[in-house]
């Protein structure tokens, strides 16, 4: 079976690659943009095949899609940090929606009908009131960011091309997911780097945070792309499906569950920068449909999450310790790879 994989080298790019290549039978395609490498799939890549590719280049996504003729195409290439659509909307809606758009016209033109799982997010029902908990697919769609207005426009259009053109497309709504790899730009990963860098002497004792009352559900990385698979395997085509754990964190609980797993004692401080002009307070999910359809439920705890992020941070940041620079005071850290200074 031939797996593309768009947005490979990302956070879950990587995992699902694992998943895939340990589970066997596969033959994992990926596609990277040459400005978007990370190290997440170094030691992957001997086993897999990678193109270059702009996913917002219609002919090169073709060219692609012509030479690996997938079986089935997991479609996670986007610009997935919602604080970064406020600064760049445009950019935001034109990858997500444009990439997404480029992707099934050349499945369209190429004239093959693979299976396809279009990566959708739980931050497509935005507003939600609390007789609306847990949140189910039939829940209204009131996004509140650039980012989560894209997602929309991905799920629908997956919707549409499934009706009119009766592709095998699936639709999922993952809930907030995480562990280790998880970029640095994402609360629970920048507060497990923040607190490694503590650890090793090179940040000042404080923990930098944004809003700490927002509630969201989180789950394991890995327990998210074994759900992917099950859809693409299992799913009806055309339809929706929310992958959650159904309990909720707030980002507060977040913060606690890390100080709990580390000795050093660590000044908490909300950062202004760190705040969003709109935020989403709660989303709590139901994944009771998929789980019916596919027996499919969250199997790793969210402390042991937390816990394997955290680790992740202090042998990374460990392994390049002599190479760290430190700004003293509140100024930034700047790790290798950081494309700006963080506070």
């Amino acid at each position: 079976m031939r797996v593309l994989i768009t947005g490979i080298t990302g956070f879950v790019g990587s995992h699902l690659t694992e998943f895939l290549l340990d589970r066997g039978g596969v033959e994992v395609f990926g596609i990277e943009r040459w400005r978007s490498k990370t190290d997440n799939i170094e030691h992957l890549r001997s086993r897999i095949t990678m193109y270059e590719c702009d996913m917002r280049d219609a002919s090169s996504v073709r060219q692609v899609i012509a030479a690996v003729k997938p079986d089935r195409i997991v479609h996670l290439a986007a610009q997935s940090f919602v604080p970064m659509s406020w600064s760049a909307p445009s950019e935001t809606m034109v990858t997500n929606t444009v990439g997404q758009l480029n992707v099934l016209e050349a499945v369209r033109e190429v004239g093959i009908a693979p299976r396809i799982l279009i990566a959708g997010s739980s931050e497509e029902y935005g507003l939600a009131y609390e007789h609306e908990l847990p949140i189910k697919e039939t829940n209204p769609l009131r996004p509140l960011s650039p980012y989560a207005v894209s997602k929309v426009a991905q799920d629908l259009l997956g919707f549409q091309y499934a009706q009119s053109y009766k592709m095998h497309i699936i639709r999922t709504r993952a809930f907030n997911h995480s562990g280790p790899r998880r970029g640095d730009v994402f609360a629970s990963s920048n507060f497990s780097k923040q607190i490694a860098l503590i650890e090793a002497g090179l940040q000042e004792p404080i923990l930098h945070v944004g809003n700490l009352d927002a509630r969201r559900d989180y789950s394991d990385v890995r327990d998210i792309v074994r759900g992917y698979w099950l859809a693409l395997e299992h799913g009806e085509p055309g339809e929706v499906y929310n992958l959650c754990s159904g309990k909720d964190y707030a980002i507060q609980e977040i913060v606690d569950i890390l100080l709990s797993l580390t000795s050093k004692e660590i000044q908490v401080k909300v950062d202004p920068r760190r705040l969003r002009p709109s935020d989403v307070l709660l989303l709590r999910g139901d994944s009771t449909k998929f789980s019916q359809r596919t027996g499919w439920r969250t199997e790793i705890p969210f402390p042991k999450t937390l816990e394997d992020l955290l680790n992740y941070w202090r042998a990374k940041i460990k392994a390049i310790n002599g190479e760290v620079s430190w700004v003293t005071g509140t100024g930034p850290v700047r790790l290798p790879g950081d494309a700006e200074p963080r506070p």
